[in-house]
């Protein structure tokens, strides 16, 4: 028997007891934290980001690589890391928390085109509740609406009708309500193409051409969102609805 073969019984029987193993995204995961804890924030970043390149992602990976990228002063990535966050647990108050509080390092300050007071009400409470739920209570509100029609042009008992009629408009406003808050998630869904910008200053262009005019100046972590691409540039939007082409480079997808 050579040595090679030696060597190779040695790791076969190492593997069989379990002292060798290959590590589990949680053991990745626990090193970030002990990282993170010893103040080492770029190693930590590095641990959390692997398990990332791995495939495996959640709200609580994005939450504290966001808090490692703060500590090491990189305010965009850590913008977009709770965002990514965010859009997994929308309702996470420390997640929502950070993500403002790091919003209040930027350098802009861009003050988004206001929205009706129904709406913003709406869009409110539409994130407290989930879309399979509001669907639900959509499906329900017909049921009843159309159930209690029925029962006020056939049942002629004047009680019952007038239990009926109460149905029927309780049923009918909150169809109406389900209705415009299914409304508003689903262009929720359909406007989720949104970018947070990486480069500390990025000039926007009028057209994807490094020779056009200057549409405006904004710095790292601005939320913005993504309209059309050509090329290597994209078009975004600012919250305040302004429109500009900046290199694709200088910002990444949420």
């Amino acid at each position: 028997m050579n040595r090679n073969q030696n060597i190779l019984i040695v790791l076969v029987l190492l593997f069989s007891a379990g002292i060798i193993r290959a590590e589990t995204p949680e053991d990745i995961f626990n090193r970030g934290n002990e990282m993170y804890r010893a103040g080492k924030y770029q190693e930590s970043v590095k641990e959390y980001e692997r398990i990332l390149n791995e495939g495996y992602t959640s709200a609580e990976l994005y939450y504290n690589l966001g808090n490692a990228y703060y500590r090491n002063r990189q305010p965009a990535r850590a913008i977009l890391s709770y965002e990514r966050a965010a859009r997994l647990e929308p309702n996470d108050p420390d997640i929502n928390h950070n993500l403002r509080l790091v919003y209040l390092k930027t350098v802009d300050r861009i003050e988004p085109v206001p929205e009706m007071f129904f709406i913003q009400w709406m869009r409110a409470a539409g994130s407290l509740i989930s879309p399979s739920t509001i669907k639900f209570l959509f499906i329900l509100s017909w049921i009843l609406l159309f159930g209690s029609l029925v029962v006020i042009y056939f049942v002629l008992q004047p009680d019952i009708m007038r239990i009926s009629r109460i149905v029927f408009f309780v049923s009918f406003v909150s169809v109406f309500i389900w209705a415009i808050m299914l409304g508003i998630q689903t262009f929720q869904e359909t406007t989720k193409d949104k970018a947070v910008i990486t480069a500390q200053v990025v000039t926007a262009k009028s057209s994807p051409d490094v020779n056009s005019l200057d549409a405006f100046v904004i710095h790292e972590g601005i939320k913005v969102k993504l309209d059309d691409s050509v090329a290597n540039w994209v078009k975004i939007t600012l919250a305040d609805g302004k429109v500009g082409w900046i290199p694709a480079d200088q910002c990444e997808r949420i």
